[in-house]
Protein backbone atom coordinates (compact mmCIF):
# COMPACT_ATOMS: atom_id res chain seq x y z
CA UNK A 1 0.00 0.00 0.00
CA UNK A 2 1.67 3.19 -0.94
CA UNK A 3 1.15 6.28 1.01
CA UNK A 4 2.40 10.06 -0.55
CA UNK A 5 4.02 12.03 2.28
CA UNK A 6 5.73 15.01 3.09
CA UNK A 7 8.83 14.98 5.62
CA UNK A 8 10.10 17.87 7.37
CA UNK A 9 13.69 18.61 6.51
CA UNK A 10 16.49 21.19 6.88
CA UNK A 11 15.64 22.42 3.68
CA UNK A 12 12.18 22.69 3.40
CA UNK A 13 8.87 19.59 2.94
CA UNK A 14 10.11 16.32 1.26
CA UNK A 15 7.70 14.67 -1.22
CA UNK A 16 8.55 11.09 -0.33
CA UNK A 17 6.17 7.89 -1.07
CA UNK A 18 5.81 4.79 2.07
CA UNK A 19 5.33 1.36 0.89
CA UNK A 20 3.68 -0.75 4.16
CA UNK A 21 3.18 -4.55 4.00
CA UNK A 22 -0.12 -6.02 3.12
CA UNK A 23 -0.83 -8.33 6.16
CA UNK A 24 0.24 -8.18 9.88
CA UNK A 25 0.38 -5.24 12.45
CA UNK A 26 3.94 -5.09 12.86
CA UNK A 27 6.08 -2.97 13.61
CA UNK A 28 7.91 -4.23 10.39
CA UNK A 29 11.81 -3.27 10.12
CA UNK A 30 12.63 0.12 8.26
CA UNK A 31 14.24 0.31 4.37
CA UNK A 32 15.10 3.60 2.64
CA UNK A 33 14.67 3.24 -1.03
CA UNK A 34 16.94 5.57 -2.55
CA UNK A 35 15.52 6.38 -6.51
CA UNK A 36 17.42 5.83 -9.72
CA UNK A 37 19.09 9.07 -11.98
CA UNK A 38 15.08 8.96 -13.95
CA UNK A 39 13.41 9.80 -10.67
CA UNK A 40 10.17 8.96 -9.70
CA UNK A 41 8.28 6.73 -11.32
CA UNK A 42 5.94 3.78 -11.67
CA UNK A 43 8.44 1.27 -12.02
CA UNK A 44 9.45 2.18 -8.64
CA UNK A 45 6.85 2.03 -6.81
CA UNK A 46 6.53 -1.11 -8.12
CA UNK A 47 9.72 -1.98 -6.70
CA UNK A 48 8.78 0.12 -3.47
CA UNK A 49 5.69 -2.17 -3.35
CA UNK A 50 7.02 -5.91 -3.63
CA UNK A 51 9.67 -4.69 -1.01
CA UNK A 52 6.82 -4.01 1.34
CA UNK A 53 5.08 -7.06 0.74
CA UNK A 54 8.40 -8.72 2.17
CA UNK A 55 8.06 -7.16 5.55
CA UNK A 56 9.43 -4.04 5.20
CA UNK A 57 7.96 -0.53 6.01
CA UNK A 58 10.05 1.21 2.97
CA UNK A 59 10.33 5.01 2.58
CA UNK A 60 10.92 6.24 -0.95
CA UNK A 61 11.97 9.88 -0.64
CA UNK A 62 11.80 12.28 -4.08
CA UNK A 63 15.27 13.51 -4.29
CA UNK A 64 14.21 15.53 -6.73
CA UNK A 65 11.58 17.78 -4.57
CA UNK A 66 13.72 20.85 -4.54
CA UNK A 67 13.12 21.28 -8.46
CA UNK A 68 9.38 21.69 -7.73
CA UNK A 69 7.23 19.03 -10.04
CA UNK A 70 8.11 17.10 -12.81
CA UNK A 71 7.20 14.30 -15.26
CA UNK A 72 9.37 11.46 -15.14
CA UNK A 73 12.35 11.15 -17.61
CA UNK A 74 11.56 8.46 -20.48
CA UNK A 75 15.30 7.01 -20.78
CA UNK A 76 14.58 5.41 -24.14
CA UNK A 77 13.32 8.71 -25.82
CA UNK A 78 16.03 11.27 -24.08
CA UNK A 79 18.94 11.40 -26.36
CA UNK A 80 16.51 12.61 -29.13
CA UNK A 81 14.64 15.11 -27.27
CA UNK A 82 16.67 18.41 -25.95
CA UNK A 83 13.84 19.90 -24.14
CA UNK A 84 13.57 16.37 -21.98
CA UNK A 85 17.59 16.40 -22.10
CA UNK A 86 17.33 20.16 -20.53
CA UNK A 87 14.76 19.09 -18.38
CA UNK A 88 16.71 16.26 -16.82
CA UNK A 89 20.03 18.27 -15.84
CA UNK A 90 18.23 21.06 -14.28
CA UNK A 91 16.28 17.81 -11.94
CA UNK A 92 20.26 16.23 -11.75
CA UNK A 93 21.59 19.71 -10.24
CA UNK A 94 19.07 20.14 -8.18
CA UNK A 95 20.66 17.29 -5.56
CA UNK A 96 24.14 16.48 -4.29
CA UNK A 97 25.96 14.80 -1.86
CA UNK A 98 25.22 16.89 0.91
CA UNK A 99 21.46 17.54 -0.17
CA UNK A 100 21.02 13.64 0.26
CA UNK A 101 22.69 13.34 3.66
CA UNK A 102 19.74 16.06 4.57
CA UNK A 103 17.26 13.87 2.89
CA UNK A 104 18.47 10.58 4.55
CA UNK A 105 18.05 12.63 7.52
CA UNK A 106 14.48 13.49 7.53
CA UNK A 107 14.18 9.72 5.98
CA UNK A 108 15.45 8.59 9.27
CA UNK A 109 12.87 10.94 11.66
CA UNK A 110 10.16 10.18 9.67
CA UNK A 111 10.97 6.22 10.46
CA UNK A 112 11.50 7.00 14.11
CA UNK A 113 8.04 8.36 14.12
CA UNK A 114 6.21 5.85 12.34
CA UNK A 115 4.50 3.26 15.01
CA UNK A 116 4.09 0.89 12.28
CA UNK A 117 8.29 1.04 11.69
CA UNK A 118 11.20 -0.68 13.84
CA UNK A 119 13.83 1.91 13.15
CA UNK A 120 16.50 1.18 15.74
CA UNK A 121 18.33 -0.89 12.63
CA UNK A 122 17.50 0.58 9.34
CA UNK A 123 18.75 -0.87 5.71
CA UNK A 124 18.91 1.09 2.20
CA UNK A 125 18.97 0.42 -0.96
CA UNK A 126 19.82 2.44 -3.72
CA UNK A 127 20.20 1.94 -7.70
CA UNK A 128 22.06 3.78 -10.18
CA UNK A 129 22.62 7.15 -8.56
CA UNK A 130 20.72 5.88 -5.62
CA UNK A 131 23.75 3.37 -5.23
CA UNK A 132 26.32 5.63 -4.23
CA UNK A 133 24.20 7.65 -2.42
CA UNK A 134 22.98 4.29 -0.13
CA UNK A 135 27.25 3.91 0.67
CA UNK A 136 27.15 7.58 1.80
CA UNK A 137 24.66 7.17 3.98
CA UNK A 138 25.84 4.76 5.68
CA UNK A 139 28.66 6.32 6.30
CA UNK A 140 27.45 9.10 7.61
CA UNK A 141 24.69 7.42 10.15
CA UNK A 142 27.35 4.43 11.11
CA UNK A 143 25.06 4.07 14.25
CA UNK A 144 21.48 3.78 12.71
CA UNK A 145 22.36 1.98 8.86
CA UNK A 146 22.52 -2.32 9.40
CA UNK A 147 22.47 -3.29 6.08
CA UNK A 148 23.37 -1.25 2.72
CA UNK A 149 22.36 -2.11 -0.96
CA UNK A 150 23.90 -1.15 -3.87
CA UNK A 151 22.62 -1.83 -7.52
CA UNK A 152 24.35 -0.64 -10.52
CA UNK A 153 25.40 2.34 -9.10
CA UNK A 154 28.37 4.26 -10.79
CA UNK A 155 31.37 6.42 -10.28
CA UNK A 156 32.08 4.53 -6.51
CA UNK A 157 35.46 4.57 -6.35
CA UNK A 158 36.55 7.16 -8.51
CA UNK A 159 40.17 9.06 -8.00
CA UNK A 160 37.71 12.10 -7.39
CA UNK A 161 38.21 13.99 -3.62
CA UNK A 162 34.62 12.67 -2.83
CA UNK A 163 34.18 9.79 -4.50
CA UNK A 164 31.85 7.25 -1.73
CA UNK A 165 34.91 4.85 -1.40
CA UNK A 166 36.77 7.57 0.95
CA UNK A 167 33.92 7.24 3.08
CA UNK A 168 34.71 3.17 4.27
CA UNK A 169 35.98 3.29 7.35
CA UNK A 170 32.79 5.38 8.70
CA UNK A 171 30.50 2.46 7.82
CA UNK A 172 29.15 -0.44 10.23
CA UNK A 173 26.78 -1.78 8.07
CA UNK A 174 26.88 -5.19 6.34
CA UNK A 175 27.24 -3.76 2.36
CA UNK A 176 26.06 -5.30 -0.90
CA UNK A 177 27.60 -4.08 -4.33
CA UNK A 178 25.99 -5.78 -7.15
CA UNK A 179 27.21 -3.65 -10.40
CA UNK A 180 26.80 -5.18 -13.89
CA UNK A 181 29.03 -6.68 -16.18
CA UNK A 182 28.65 -3.69 -18.79
CA UNK A 183 28.85 -0.43 -17.23
CA UNK A 184 31.62 2.18 -18.01
CA UNK A 185 30.76 4.22 -14.46
CA UNK A 186 31.96 1.08 -12.64
CA UNK A 187 34.52 -0.94 -14.21
CA UNK A 188 36.68 -3.73 -12.74
CA UNK A 189 39.50 -1.11 -11.27
CA UNK A 190 36.75 0.24 -9.34
CA UNK A 191 34.93 -2.39 -8.40
CA UNK A 192 39.11 -3.53 -6.78
CA UNK A 193 39.49 -0.16 -5.22
CA UNK A 194 36.18 -0.20 -3.62
CA UNK A 195 36.69 -3.93 -2.14
CA UNK A 196 40.05 -2.72 -1.09
CA UNK A 197 38.55 0.07 0.45
CA UNK A 198 36.21 -1.90 2.52
CA UNK A 199 38.23 -4.90 2.86
CA UNK A 200 40.71 -2.07 4.50
CA UNK A 201 38.03 -0.70 6.83
CA UNK A 202 36.72 -4.32 8.33
CA UNK A 203 33.36 -3.94 6.66
CA UNK A 204 31.72 -6.84 6.55
CA UNK A 205 30.76 -6.27 1.96
CA UNK A 206 30.54 -8.26 -0.72
CA UNK A 207 31.00 -6.89 -4.17
CA UNK A 208 30.07 -8.50 -6.83
CA UNK A 209 29.09 -8.14 -10.93
CA UNK A 210 26.11 -9.75 -12.49
CA UNK A 211 27.53 -11.08 -15.64
CA UNK A 212 26.01 -9.91 -19.19
CA UNK A 213 24.23 -7.35 -17.16
CA UNK A 214 23.99 -3.67 -17.99
CA UNK A 215 24.13 -1.05 -16.32
CA UNK A 216 20.18 -0.05 -14.81
CA UNK A 217 19.16 -3.89 -14.88
CA UNK A 218 16.98 -3.96 -11.68
CA UNK A 219 13.87 -1.84 -12.78
CA UNK A 220 11.21 -2.88 -15.42
CA UNK A 221 11.19 -0.13 -17.39
CA UNK A 222 14.46 0.03 -18.24
CA UNK A 223 16.18 -0.45 -21.79
CA UNK A 224 18.90 -2.28 -19.88
CA UNK A 225 16.33 -4.35 -17.55
CA UNK A 226 17.51 -8.09 -17.39
CA UNK A 227 14.96 -10.04 -16.16
CA UNK A 228 17.93 -12.75 -14.72
CA UNK A 229 19.89 -10.06 -12.99
CA UNK A 230 16.88 -8.11 -11.62
CA UNK A 231 15.54 -11.46 -9.73
CA UNK A 232 18.69 -12.01 -8.60
CA UNK A 233 19.07 -8.76 -6.77
CA UNK A 234 15.10 -9.35 -5.22
CA UNK A 235 17.20 -12.44 -3.72
CA UNK A 236 20.43 -10.89 -2.83
CA UNK A 237 18.57 -7.98 -1.37
CA UNK A 238 16.16 -9.86 0.42
CA UNK A 239 19.04 -12.27 2.62
CA UNK A 240 20.63 -9.00 3.21
CA UNK A 241 17.93 -7.41 5.07
CA UNK A 242 16.32 -10.25 6.34
CA UNK A 243 19.73 -10.95 8.09
CA UNK A 244 20.70 -8.03 9.54
CA UNK A 245 17.28 -6.35 10.24
CA UNK A 246 14.99 -9.07 11.05
CA UNK A 247 17.23 -11.25 13.44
Amino acid sequence: MRQDISIPTKDGAMRAFAFMPDAGEGPWPGVIFYMDAPAIRPALFDMGERLAGHGYVVVMPDLYWRAGAYEPIDMATIRNDEARREAFGRLRASTNPQAQMVDTEGALAWLDQEPRAKADKVGLTGYCMGGGIALRAAAHFPDRIAAAASFHGGNLATEEPDSPHRLADQIKARVLVAGADEDRSFPPEQKARLEAALQAAGVEAEVVIYPGARHGYAPTDMAAYDREASERHWREMFELFDATLKG
